[in-house]
């Protein structure tokens, strides 16, 4: 029988389902492997071409490695808590939990028409209570601990009020708010209890504080820096403004330095590990502080370059900081209000990105600075954040780009610090050579003797210290929103306490409906006596999108346990995910959250290992190849339903139009399925290429609007889907991105059809000899042996997929059908296109299912050695044949074989050779 995909793919994935092939068990004599994908959001739309990439090729990697005798732990689950349900549920009313379930079961179907070998009993949920029990828990360790820096790790809270009843705050170095008090170990046993939780607040690892966020009214929730691009929210593309609100945030700074160090002991793609190096952004330099005329309070700068203070001109500071309202004079009023009103419209990446635009007001008031007592004038621009540093700068125009810009805009002193600056009429020179002008006490030092003595006077003076700063902030952890974690929190006398560890999970309450109370308050001010204990107060905040996806690693480990997160045995085996396969837009978020959730689970000895991802591997894009109508626009009726060939248009005035790339092939349209696309097109007229409506091409991102989706169910149904994986492989590198085009899958699918011929005569009977393979046919399978584990060991799957080709049309050539060559080839190919493999394995007589722990056929290097050459023989220079002649024979021998042949003697016309020249494993010329 001809290849009968269909059949054979679902014949071999209900296999797999009943049988469990790939569960997993927690202990085993073989070694371990760790494959993980990054966990999908499951849309509605389901999934496209584009999104099985990094899940074929993870698959490929584990079922290889089962090969090679490991024992390979491949979860799939869902990150199913998320915004899309939520908008959906707050259009229809519709609870979010059937939309995900929904959902979920449209990703499943079209995973398993794939052929995964995911260990699907270990499935998890983000948004299932079983699975969030365990994201409150670890939030309630966060809460129940400090970061002291004495050990270098986070430690329970008891040991930081220990230490409080021993001695006091006096030697207790932690990562703390600013504002934490001192006090006498006499002094701590007298404070009330609120008074205590007031001052451990500012050392919890999460804790409530005011900050400022990026607001979306119309999603009604804070949104991540990642989640907002150029102004407006990505899920939607609603403004977005700044805004202060009370939020639970977490203390990942307090790993800032670990976060950098870890990167050098991780096989990552450089340029990510570049990403979170800048976006953790550690600086050393300074604190100083600049008072203010006639007033108690300071303005504190953190800046790297102690050494340019005498050349501060003015103070920046970022419009949301808490001095600006009463810095602001009354005849600066109006366009400080106007100016804070325009910056609530930016993000902070925004902010960050755009260094042409020079904009600020002036507050009308000034500090004084700390070294020489001169009055600064105090502005405000955007270009200052809040959240970074201090939220104030000390500009120095003369040293830096941006405040040279800001002080030639605004009519502001620049002043030379240095001998060595050039040119500072027209930019800023940022040098450190040279010896120090116009600098007070510095004059005429080097830059190293100027900051240590700049240094040691403001620590005298009580106006400055050494220090080091990171860019990176803590992290915002809450939503208000409904679907979501709830934050296992309940507030007495205006404080947070946690819930008893015995209550989890705290369980979403049901609601009338998804938007925000009347009052403002988040939807789960809704629910009805949703109250702790029926008295207090619950927090109404849900916790952000990145929680649940922070630890999800560990839970594949031990899905089912009820009692722990995951047991110690558990993952003492697992220990942590060898490979790693997802999207660099992870980068600065999910990556830098997990990383910082797994390092604080070691400090408290429930994990391992410091880093959770060994190797990771950012798959690129596939992007979507977009087809072309143009519509011929007419000069009176300004439009028509006539389109013009892609070839012609340039003969007529026309509009371009998407349109959809599923009724399109090779660029030709279906003219009928066109008619039928939309109404309007059902009586559409054609201006043809012979006879042909040949279409435009771009490419663009996938998407809906588009109309250049791909669908992975329909290409599966026509084609298969072990074609769709080879092809998927075959269209470049995994990590780059590239064009979708469907034009090339018809070559993979006549492949498996050749690859199945092997087996099968002309009448497609399976036909298989016991015969022993000839030399060439051993060449042929130890080529592609070694060829296959070369490029699946440095992940370049597409050139595997070219090899397989040759290597079938080799064995094809030759006729091969010897079950000691074909064995071994499926197997070879079995982690690429698994159904048809498991088919041909069975039909060679093993038993079902236990190719996928067959031994990987070990490359035997003398089969490649070539003993035998096929010289071209030529008379007179000329190339008449070629002569398979062995290699070890010397050059006497050669010459008797070659003038023993009956077409060269032809070739040589009865006359006598003068001479032969021969060289070994090239050419062979006989002169006559």
């Amino acid at each position: 029988m001809d290849y009968q995909f269909r059949e054979i793919e679902k014949k071999w994935q209900k296999f797999w389902a009943d049988n469990q092939t790939f569960k997993v068990d927690n202990h085993s004599a073989k070694p371990k492997y760790y494959v993980l994908d990054m966990f999908p959001y499951p849309s509605g739309a389901g999934l496209h071409v584009g999104h099985p990439l990094g899940y074929i090729a993870s698959d490929i990697f584990s079922r290889y490695k089962r090969l090679k005798g490991f024992n390979v732990l491949h979860p799939m689950g869902y990150d199913s808590f998320g915004l899309p349900a939520e908008q959906y549920a707050i259009q229809t009313g519709q609870h979010p939990a059937i939309t995900t379930e929904a959902n979920i079961n449209r990703y499943r179907e079209q995973l398993d028409n794939l052929g995964f070998s995911f260990d699907w009993s270990r499935e998890v949920r983000t948004s299932d209570p079983g699975y969030y029990k365990w994201t409150q828990w670890i939030f309630m360790l966060l809460f129940n601990s400090w970061y002291n820096l004495d050990t270098d790790k986070a430690e329970s809270i008891e040991s930081l009020t220990e230490k409080f009843g021993r001695a006091g705050s006096e030697g207790i170095k932690a990562v703390c708010d600013d504002d934490t008090s001192s006090f006498t170990a006499e002094e701590w046993t007298e404070k009330s209890d609120e008074e205590k939780q007031v001052e451990l607040l500012k050392y919890r690892l999460t804790y409530l504080r005011e900050s400022t966020v990026n607001w979306c009214p119309a999603l009604g929730t804070v949104l991540a820096n990642d989640e907002v691009k150029d102004g407006f929210s990505e899920r939607g593309g609603y403004p977005v403004e700044q805004k202060k609100m009370m939020q639970w945030s977490m203390r990942i700074t307090a790993y800032a330095d670990r976060l950098i160090q870890g990167l050098d002991t991780v096989d990552w793609p450089e340029p990510l590990k570049e990403m979170q190096r800048n976006w953790i952004g550690k600086s050393v330099g300074a604190l100083v502080k600049f008072g203010l005329k006639n007033r108690p309070e300071f303005i504190e700068v953190f800046t790297t370059r102690v050494d340019t203070i005498y050349g501060t001109t003015f103070l920046v500071l970022a419009p949301e900081h808490e001095l600006v309202e009463s810095l602001t004079t009354p005849d600066r009023r109006t366009e400080i209000t106007n100016y804070i009103d325009q910056t609530k419209k930016k993000s902070e990446l925004d902010r960050m990105a755009d260094t042409k635009t020079v904009s600020g007001a002036f507050t009308g008031s000034y500090a004084l600075h700390p070294v020489s007592g001169e009055q600064i004038p105090v502005w405000i621009a955007d270009y200052v954040l809040a959240g970074y540093g201090t939220g104030a700068v000390m500009a120095v125009p003369s040293g830096d780009q941006r405040d040279w810009l800001f002080a030639t805009k605004f009519g502001l002193p620049i002043v030379a610090i240095s001998d060595a600056q050039v040119g500072l009429d027209e930019q800023a020179d940022p040098t450190k050579e040279g010896k120090y002008i116009n600098s007070g006490i510095i004059n005429g030092l080097d830059y190293k003797a100027a900051t240590a003595k700049l240094i040691e006077k403001l620590e005298e003076l009580g106006a400055g210290k050494a220090k080091v700063n990171y860019r990176l902030r803590d992290a915002i952890f809450g939503r208000q929103r409904y679907w979501g974690e709830p934050v296992p929190v309940y507030f007495k006398d205006g404080l947070p306490q946690l819930i008893d560890a015995s209550e989890l999970p705290l369980v979403l309450p049901e609601v009338d409906k998804y938007l925000p109370t009347e009052s403002g308050e988040p939807p789960l001010g809704r629910a009805d006596n949703w109250k702790y204990r029926g008295e207090l107060e619950y927090e109404l905040s849900t916790m952000p999108g990145w929680a649940g996806s922070s630890w999800y690693w560990f839970r594949y480990m031990d899905a089912r346990n009820e009692g722990e997160f995951a047991s110690q045995d558990a993952i003492a085996y697992w220990k942590d995910v060898d490979l790693y396969i997802g999207g660099s837009e992870h980068a600065t978020g999910h990556l830098l959250y997990s990383r910082f959730w797994n390092k604080f689970l070691k400090d408290l000895g429930y994990v391992i290992e410091e880093e959770p991802f060994k190797k990771l591997i950012n798959q690129g894009m596939i992007q979507g190849r977009s087809n072309f109508v143009y519509r011929l626009i007419d000069a009176e009726d300004k439009g028509t339903n006539t389109f013009v060939s892609a070839g012609l248009r340039s003969q007529y005035k026309t509009s371009a139009m998407h349109v959809d790339v599923n009724i399109v092939e090779n660029e030709i349209l279906d003219l009928t399925k066109f008619k039928a696309f939309r109404p309007e097109f059902e009586n559409a007229e054609f201006i043809l290429e012979n006879g042909k409506y040949i279409c435009g091409v771009e490419i663009e991102k996938m998407s809906k609007s588009k109309f250049n989706v791909v669908n992975p169910d329909e290409l599966t149904e026509r084609f298969g889907a072990d074609t769709l994986r080879m092809y998927e492989m075959f269209l470049g590198p995994l990590e780059q991105s590239k064009p979708w085009n469907t034009n090339g899958i018809e070559g993979v699918f006549k492949f498996l059809r050749k690859f199945w011929k092997l087996f099968h005569d002309d009448e497609f009977n399976f036909r298989v000899s016991d015969d022993e393979p000839s030399k060439a046919e051993y060449k042929a399978l130890h080529k592609i042996i070694k060829k296959v584990e070369e490029d699946i060991e440095r992940f370049s799957f597409n050139t595997s997929v070219s090899s397989f080709m040759i290597c079938v049309n080799e064995l094809t050539d030759l006729k091969c059908n010897k079950r000691q060559i074909l064995q071994e080839l499926v197997i070879v190919l079995q982690p690429y296109a698994p159904h048809i493999t498991e088919e041909l394995w069975t039909l060679l007589g093993n038993q079902p299912g236990t190719i996928s722990v067959a031994n990987y056929p070990a490359f035997n290097a003398e089969y490649l050695v070539e003993n035998e050459f096929s010289y071209p023989v030529s008379i007179n220079g000329k190339t008449r044949l070629n002569l398979n002649i062995s290699l070890g024979l010397p050059q006497p021998e050669v010459e008797a074989i070659v003038l023993a042949n009956e077409d060269i003697l032809r070739y040589m016309d009865g006359k006598a050779a003068k001479k032969i020249i021969f060289v070994k494993g090239k050419i062979i010329n006989v002169v006559v």
